[in-house]
Protein backbone atom coordinates (compact mmCIF):
# COMPACT_ATOMS: atom_id res chain seq x y z
CA UNK A 1 0.00 0.00 0.00
CA UNK A 2 1.11 3.57 -0.75
CA UNK A 3 0.03 6.75 1.03
CA UNK A 4 -0.30 10.48 0.45
CA UNK A 5 -0.46 13.05 3.25
CA UNK A 6 -1.97 16.23 1.81
CA UNK A 7 -0.47 19.47 3.13
CA UNK A 8 -3.25 21.79 1.98
CA UNK A 9 -6.09 22.75 4.30
CA UNK A 10 -8.65 23.67 1.61
CA UNK A 11 -11.18 20.93 0.85
CA UNK A 12 -11.39 21.99 -2.79
CA UNK A 13 -7.68 21.50 -3.34
CA UNK A 14 -7.72 18.16 -1.56
CA UNK A 15 -10.68 16.78 -3.52
CA UNK A 16 -8.98 17.83 -6.75
CA UNK A 17 -5.80 16.02 -5.68
CA UNK A 18 -7.76 12.89 -4.85
CA UNK A 19 -9.52 12.99 -8.22
CA UNK A 20 -6.25 13.50 -10.09
CA UNK A 21 -4.37 10.70 -8.34
CA UNK A 22 -7.21 8.25 -8.93
CA UNK A 23 -7.51 8.99 -12.63
CA UNK A 24 -3.94 9.71 -13.68
CA UNK A 25 -1.37 7.87 -11.54
CA UNK A 26 -0.96 4.10 -11.77
CA UNK A 27 -0.07 2.38 -8.50
CA UNK A 28 0.73 -1.32 -8.28
CA UNK A 29 -0.80 -1.43 -4.80
CA UNK A 30 -3.79 0.29 -3.13
CA UNK A 31 -3.38 3.95 -2.19
CA UNK A 32 -4.56 5.63 1.01
CA UNK A 33 -4.91 9.40 1.27
CA UNK A 34 -5.26 11.54 4.39
CA UNK A 35 -6.36 15.17 4.41
CA UNK A 36 -7.47 17.82 6.91
CA UNK A 37 -9.33 21.05 6.09
CA UNK A 38 -10.56 24.35 7.42
CA UNK A 39 -14.33 24.72 8.07
CA UNK A 40 -16.26 23.55 5.03
CA UNK A 41 -19.37 21.77 3.79
CA UNK A 42 -19.18 19.17 1.05
CA UNK A 43 -22.44 18.16 -0.61
CA UNK A 44 -22.94 14.89 -2.48
CA UNK A 45 -22.91 14.72 -6.27
CA UNK A 46 -26.70 14.45 -6.58
CA UNK A 47 -27.76 16.89 -3.88
CA UNK A 48 -29.37 20.32 -4.02
CA UNK A 49 -26.66 22.50 -2.50
CA UNK A 50 -28.92 25.38 -1.41
CA UNK A 51 -31.31 23.00 0.29
CA UNK A 52 -28.54 21.38 2.35
CA UNK A 53 -26.88 24.47 3.79
CA UNK A 54 -27.68 27.39 6.06
CA UNK A 55 -26.58 30.07 3.60
CA UNK A 56 -26.65 33.05 5.98
CA UNK A 57 -24.66 31.25 8.65
CA UNK A 58 -22.12 29.99 6.12
CA UNK A 59 -21.59 33.45 4.65
CA UNK A 60 -21.26 35.08 8.07
CA UNK A 61 -18.75 32.47 9.26
CA UNK A 62 -16.73 32.13 6.04
CA UNK A 63 -17.36 28.41 5.60
CA UNK A 64 -16.28 26.96 2.26
CA UNK A 65 -18.92 25.08 0.26
CA UNK A 66 -18.18 22.66 -2.56
CA UNK A 67 -19.60 19.57 -4.25
CA UNK A 68 -17.79 16.23 -4.52
CA UNK A 69 -17.98 13.78 -7.42
CA UNK A 70 -19.19 10.92 -5.19
CA UNK A 71 -22.75 10.46 -3.94
CA UNK A 72 -24.10 10.47 -0.40
CA UNK A 73 -25.09 13.31 1.90
CA UNK A 74 -23.69 16.67 2.96
CA UNK A 75 -21.01 16.77 5.66
CA UNK A 76 -19.43 19.53 7.73
CA UNK A 77 -15.70 19.40 8.43
CA UNK A 78 -13.18 21.54 10.28
CA UNK A 79 -9.61 21.17 11.56
CA UNK A 80 -10.85 18.64 14.13
CA UNK A 81 -11.76 16.21 11.35
CA UNK A 82 -9.53 13.80 9.45
CA UNK A 83 -10.52 12.55 5.98
CA UNK A 84 -9.28 9.28 4.55
CA UNK A 85 -9.61 7.79 1.08
CA UNK A 86 -8.72 4.35 -0.27
CA UNK A 87 -8.06 4.10 -4.02
CA UNK A 88 -8.12 0.62 -5.55
CA UNK A 89 -8.70 -1.14 -8.85
CA UNK A 90 -12.43 -1.43 -9.51
CA UNK A 91 -14.44 -4.52 -8.79
CA UNK A 92 -18.17 -4.25 -9.50
CA UNK A 93 -18.86 -6.62 -6.62
CA UNK A 94 -17.15 -4.25 -4.17
CA UNK A 95 -18.91 -1.04 -5.19
CA UNK A 96 -21.14 -0.05 -2.30
CA UNK A 97 -19.41 -2.49 0.07
CA UNK A 98 -18.22 0.16 2.51
CA UNK A 99 -17.34 -2.38 5.16
CA UNK A 100 -14.51 -3.86 3.10
CA UNK A 101 -12.94 -0.40 2.73
CA UNK A 102 -13.49 0.89 6.25
CA UNK A 103 -12.61 -2.24 8.22
CA UNK A 104 -8.87 -1.35 8.34
CA UNK A 105 -9.82 2.00 9.90
CA UNK A 106 -12.08 0.26 12.43
CA UNK A 107 -9.29 -2.18 13.31
CA UNK A 108 -6.85 0.70 13.82
CA UNK A 109 -9.32 2.55 16.05
CA UNK A 110 -9.78 -0.58 18.15
CA UNK A 111 -6.02 -0.62 18.69
CA UNK A 112 -6.27 2.99 19.87
CA UNK A 113 -8.90 2.18 22.47
CA UNK A 114 -12.16 2.89 20.61
CA UNK A 115 -13.23 -0.74 20.92
CA UNK A 116 -16.93 -0.09 20.28
CA UNK A 117 -16.28 1.46 16.85
CA UNK A 118 -18.18 -0.41 14.14
CA UNK A 119 -19.53 -0.22 10.60
CA UNK A 120 -23.28 0.36 10.65
CA UNK A 121 -26.04 0.71 8.10
CA UNK A 122 -25.18 1.67 4.55
CA UNK A 123 -22.13 3.89 4.97
CA UNK A 124 -21.73 5.08 8.57
CA UNK A 125 -19.16 4.31 11.24
CA UNK A 126 -20.46 4.41 14.81
CA UNK A 127 -18.99 4.38 18.29
CA UNK A 128 -21.34 3.54 21.16
CA UNK A 129 -24.18 3.86 18.67
CA UNK A 130 -23.32 7.40 17.58
CA UNK A 131 -21.99 8.44 14.19
CA UNK A 132 -18.43 9.71 13.86
CA UNK A 133 -17.90 8.98 10.16
CA UNK A 134 -19.82 9.14 6.90
CA UNK A 135 -18.50 7.50 3.72
CA UNK A 136 -19.02 7.79 -0.03
CA UNK A 137 -17.74 5.95 -3.09
CA UNK A 138 -16.94 6.72 -6.73
CA UNK A 139 -15.78 4.58 -9.70
CA UNK A 140 -14.35 5.56 -13.06
CA UNK A 141 -12.12 3.96 -15.70
CA UNK A 142 -11.35 0.85 -13.70
CA UNK A 143 -10.61 2.64 -10.42
CA UNK A 144 -12.68 3.15 -7.27
CA UNK A 145 -12.16 5.39 -4.30
CA UNK A 146 -13.99 5.15 -1.01
CA UNK A 147 -13.54 8.22 1.17
CA UNK A 148 -14.84 9.14 4.56
CA UNK A 149 -14.64 11.44 7.56
CA UNK A 150 -13.28 10.81 11.03
CA UNK A 151 -14.56 13.32 13.59
CA UNK A 152 -11.85 13.52 16.21
CA UNK A 153 -12.80 16.87 17.74
CA UNK A 154 -15.19 18.66 15.36
CA UNK A 155 -17.18 21.66 16.65
CA UNK A 156 -20.59 20.00 16.78
CA UNK A 157 -22.38 23.25 17.58
CA UNK A 158 -21.24 24.75 14.27
CA UNK A 159 -22.14 21.53 12.46
CA UNK A 160 -25.76 21.77 13.57
CA UNK A 161 -25.98 25.44 12.55
CA UNK A 162 -24.21 25.15 9.18
CA UNK A 163 -26.15 22.19 7.82
CA UNK A 164 -29.81 22.70 7.01
CA UNK A 165 -31.19 19.20 7.56
CA UNK A 166 -34.82 18.65 6.60
CA UNK A 167 -37.13 17.65 9.45
CA UNK A 168 -38.43 14.66 7.50
CA UNK A 169 -34.88 13.39 7.06
CA UNK A 170 -34.23 13.53 10.78
CA UNK A 171 -37.59 11.98 11.61
CA UNK A 172 -36.99 9.10 9.20
CA UNK A 173 -33.93 8.09 11.24
CA UNK A 174 -36.00 7.99 14.41
CA UNK A 175 -34.09 10.73 16.24
CA UNK A 176 -34.78 14.28 17.38
CA UNK A 177 -31.73 16.17 16.12
CA UNK A 178 -28.41 15.88 14.35
CA UNK A 179 -26.56 16.61 17.58
CA UNK A 180 -28.12 13.60 19.29
CA UNK A 181 -26.77 11.31 16.58
CA UNK A 182 -23.20 12.48 15.99
CA UNK A 183 -20.17 12.42 18.26
CA UNK A 184 -16.42 12.89 18.32
CA UNK A 185 -13.91 10.08 18.67
CA UNK A 186 -11.62 11.70 21.22
CA UNK A 187 -13.55 10.64 24.37
CA UNK A 188 -13.46 7.00 23.23
CA UNK A 189 -9.72 6.74 22.66
CA UNK A 190 -7.36 5.24 25.23
CA UNK A 191 -5.88 7.75 27.75
CA UNK A 192 -2.52 7.90 25.97
CA UNK A 193 -4.30 9.17 22.81
CA UNK A 194 -6.67 11.67 24.44
CA UNK A 195 -4.53 14.73 23.69
CA UNK A 196 -3.53 13.97 20.11
CA UNK A 197 -3.79 16.77 17.55
CA UNK A 198 -5.54 15.89 14.30
CA UNK A 199 -2.13 15.57 12.63
CA UNK A 200 -0.85 13.24 15.36
CA UNK A 201 -4.05 11.21 15.11
CA UNK A 202 -3.46 10.88 11.35
CA UNK A 203 0.12 9.72 11.84
CA UNK A 204 -0.92 7.16 14.45
CA UNK A 205 -3.55 5.77 12.08
CA UNK A 206 -0.93 5.52 9.35
CA UNK A 207 1.34 3.50 11.61
CA UNK A 208 -1.53 1.18 12.54
CA UNK A 209 -2.52 0.68 8.89
CA UNK A 210 1.06 -0.15 7.91
CA UNK A 211 1.85 -2.07 11.12
CA UNK A 212 4.91 0.13 11.57
CA UNK A 213 6.54 1.74 14.59
CA UNK A 214 7.77 4.98 12.99
CA UNK A 215 6.98 6.98 9.86
CA UNK A 216 10.61 6.59 8.75
CA UNK A 217 9.93 2.88 8.29
CA UNK A 218 7.30 3.57 5.62
CA UNK A 219 8.82 6.59 3.85
CA UNK A 220 9.37 4.47 0.74
CA UNK A 221 5.59 4.04 0.53
CA UNK A 222 4.83 7.78 0.50
CA UNK A 223 3.90 9.41 -2.80
CA UNK A 224 4.82 13.10 -3.07
CA UNK A 225 2.77 15.25 -5.45
CA UNK A 226 5.11 16.66 -8.13
CA UNK A 227 5.02 20.15 -9.70
CA UNK A 228 3.69 18.54 -12.90
CA UNK A 229 0.98 16.80 -10.90
CA UNK A 230 0.06 20.13 -9.32
CA UNK A 231 -0.46 21.81 -12.70
CA UNK A 232 -3.07 19.20 -13.59
CA UNK A 233 -4.63 19.38 -10.12
CA UNK A 234 -5.03 23.14 -10.50
CA UNK A 235 -7.02 22.59 -13.70
CA UNK A 236 -9.35 20.17 -11.92
CA UNK A 237 -9.82 22.68 -9.09
CA UNK A 238 -11.02 25.34 -11.50
CA UNK A 239 -13.21 22.96 -13.52
CA UNK A 240 -14.92 21.48 -10.48
CA UNK A 241 -14.42 22.53 -6.90
CA UNK A 242 -13.97 26.31 -7.29
CA UNK A 243 -16.58 26.47 -10.07
CA UNK A 244 -19.97 27.97 -9.08
CA UNK A 245 -21.70 26.07 -11.89
CA UNK A 246 -20.44 22.77 -10.50
CA UNK A 247 -21.11 23.56 -6.83
CA UNK A 248 -24.53 25.21 -7.24
CA UNK A 249 -25.57 25.00 -10.89
CA UNK A 250 -25.54 21.20 -10.88
CA UNK A 251 -28.33 21.18 -8.31
CA UNK A 252 -31.61 19.75 -9.65
CA UNK A 253 -34.42 22.18 -10.47
CA UNK A 254 -36.31 23.21 -7.35
CA UNK A 255 -38.63 25.79 -5.87
CA UNK A 256 -37.95 28.04 -2.92
CA UNK A 257 -40.51 29.94 -0.86
CA UNK A 258 -40.11 32.43 1.98
CA UNK A 259 -43.00 34.27 3.61
CA UNK A 260 -43.18 36.66 6.56
CA UNK A 261 -45.82 38.93 8.11
CA UNK A 262 -44.85 42.48 9.08
CA UNK A 263 -46.85 45.31 10.65
CA UNK A 264 -47.09 46.89 7.20
CA UNK A 265 -48.16 43.72 5.40
CA UNK A 266 -47.20 40.18 4.44
CA UNK A 267 -44.53 39.42 1.83
CA UNK A 268 -44.45 36.02 0.10
CA UNK A 269 -41.56 35.35 -2.32
CA UNK A 270 -41.45 32.21 -4.48
CA UNK A 271 -38.66 31.15 -6.82
CA UNK A 272 -38.32 28.48 -9.48
CA UNK A 273 -34.63 27.64 -9.78
CA UNK A 274 -33.10 25.89 -12.79
CA UNK A 275 -29.38 25.20 -13.20
CA UNK A 276 -28.79 27.26 -10.09
CA UNK A 277 -30.38 30.40 -11.57
CA UNK A 278 -33.70 32.17 -11.15
CA UNK A 279 -36.05 30.77 -13.80
CA UNK A 280 -39.11 32.50 -12.43
CA UNK A 281 -40.03 34.58 -9.40
CA UNK A 282 -43.39 35.57 -7.95
CA UNK A 283 -43.92 38.17 -5.22
CA UNK A 284 -47.23 37.98 -3.37
CA UNK A 285 -48.65 39.78 -0.34
CA UNK A 286 -50.85 42.54 1.00
CA UNK A 287 -48.06 45.11 1.30
CA UNK A 288 -48.21 48.64 -0.17
CA UNK A 289 -45.78 50.33 -2.53
CA UNK A 290 -45.63 53.27 -4.91
CA UNK A 291 -43.85 51.20 -7.57
CA UNK A 292 -44.59 47.86 -9.27
CA UNK A 293 -42.65 44.82 -7.98
CA UNK A 294 -42.46 43.57 -11.58
CA UNK A 295 -39.43 45.88 -11.91
CA UNK A 296 -37.61 43.75 -9.33
CA UNK A 297 -38.85 40.47 -10.77
CA UNK A 298 -37.53 41.27 -14.24
CA UNK A 299 -34.10 42.18 -12.90
CA UNK A 300 -33.82 38.92 -10.93
CA UNK A 301 -34.56 36.60 -13.86
CA UNK A 302 -31.55 34.43 -14.82
CA UNK A 303 -29.53 35.71 -11.85
CA UNK A 304 -27.60 33.10 -9.88
CA UNK A 305 -29.57 31.96 -6.84
CA UNK A 306 -26.73 33.16 -4.70
CA UNK A 307 -26.84 35.57 -1.78
CA UNK A 308 -24.28 38.04 -3.11
CA UNK A 309 -25.67 38.07 -6.67
CA UNK A 310 -29.22 38.71 -5.50
CA UNK A 311 -28.07 41.46 -3.11
CA UNK A 312 -26.30 43.19 -6.00
CA UNK A 313 -29.58 43.30 -7.93
CA UNK A 314 -31.64 44.50 -4.98
CA UNK A 315 -29.07 47.21 -4.25
CA UNK A 316 -30.27 48.91 -7.46
CA UNK A 317 -33.66 49.59 -5.87
CA UNK A 318 -35.04 51.69 -3.05
CA UNK A 319 -37.07 48.85 -1.58
CA UNK A 320 -39.24 51.22 0.43
CA UNK A 321 -40.76 52.33 -2.89
CA UNK A 322 -42.02 48.76 -3.38
CA UNK A 323 -42.61 47.55 0.20
CA UNK A 324 -43.60 50.64 2.17
CA UNK A 325 -42.60 50.59 5.81
CA UNK A 326 -41.07 47.09 5.77
CA UNK A 327 -37.49 47.00 7.14
CA UNK A 328 -34.99 46.52 4.33
CA UNK A 329 -32.82 44.10 6.30
CA UNK A 330 -35.80 41.79 6.74
CA UNK A 331 -36.72 42.01 3.07
CA UNK A 332 -33.20 41.07 2.04
CA UNK A 333 -33.43 37.94 4.18
CA UNK A 334 -36.63 36.94 2.35
CA UNK A 335 -35.10 37.43 -1.09
CA UNK A 336 -31.83 35.58 -0.45
CA UNK A 337 -31.17 31.83 0.04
Amino acid sequence: MYYVVMKDRDIRDNLATEQYLMNNIEFDEPLVLFYIEKPCIIVGRNQNTIEEINSDYIADNHITVTRRISGGGAVYQDLGNLCFSFVVDSDDKNFGDFKSFTQPIIDALHQMGATTAEVSGRNDLLVDGKKFSGNAMYSRNGKTFSHGTLSLDVDLDILTKALHVQKDKIASKGIKSIRSRVTNLRPYLAPEYQDLTTEQFRDKLLLELFHANTLDEIKDKEYIVTPEDQKQIDKIKEEYYYNWDWVYGKSPAFTAKQRKHFDMGTVDIRYNIENGKVGNIEIYGDFFGMKDVNDIKQKLLNVKFDREDILKVLDQFDLDDYFKGIPEVELLKLFTP
